[in-house]
């Protein structure tokens, strides 16, 4: 069953296993999440949905659309919101205004996390790109960090666009797949994960279960 979940990261600690090995996690607080919205392929929409929301808001900071909208679904207005698909059977499961905890995963389980990532401010090439230094002996003059030639000839003539260059680095939305779930407490709405995800301490990320599932081999 599909599942997706808006949450915080709390932070990275470790942890031990049955057989004593030592795991690196990362500490998610979620949920919990409201179903704000049902989509159905017999509708309007033409397929299955649910929209999820997650923290509240006050209502003199949101647009005349948006309250219109929680308005007519009788909700407290909330800030963040995102729709998951699902199969048909899976929708009459959720009612608008439904909570949605932690416990909807489970441990062993493989998700996809979204997050954005530490801003690292603007860097050069060799920070951004994993460019290599140049040389700093045998006659090499004031080129320290550069990042070489970015030009053409004649033809065409102009820097070629997606050229890898300094700029902003850090600061974007970014999908890490396939992390494992370790553990789920319920009681806390607390998911350990596998690894780290993006984000600094406090930051919103949002779990869904993983479309490209690793294929064990034996």
């Amino acid at each position: 069953m599909a599942h997706g979940l808006y949450g915080r990261k709390v932070g990275m600690t470790q942890i031990f296993d049955p057989e004593g090995n030592r795991v690196v996690v990362t500490v998610l607080q979620m949920g919990p999440c409201i179903v704000l919205r049902k989509k159905s392929s017999d509708g309007v929409d033409g397929y299955d949905a649910i929209q999820v929301g997650f923290e509240g808001i006050e209502a003199k900071r949101l647009n005349k659309p948006d309250l219109g909208f929680f308005k007519k679904a009788e909700l407290s207005p909330v800030r963040f919101r995102r729709e998951i698909r699902l199969l048909p059977e899976e929708t009459v499961r959720y009612e608008v205004g439904q909570e949605i905890h932690a416990d909807v995963f489970r441990a062993g389980e493989f998700v996809d996390v979204v997050g954005v990532s530490k801003g690292k401010g603007f860097q050069g090439v060799i920070k951004r790109h994993n460019f290599n230094a140049p040389k700093k002996t045998h006659g090499t003059h004031e080129y320290f960090r550069h990042g070489g030639s970015i030009g053409n000839r004649t033809s065409p003539g102009r820097v070629q666009k997606g050229r890898k260059m300094p700029g902003h680095m850090g600061n974007k939305q970014v999908t890490v797949e396939n992390l494992r779930i370790v553990s789920v407490d319920a009681k806390r709405n607390v998911v350990l994960i596998k690894g780290g995800v993006p984000g600094a301490p406090g930051a919103l990320v949002f779990i869904e279960n993983a479309k490209k599932v690793p294929v064990t081999v034996f």
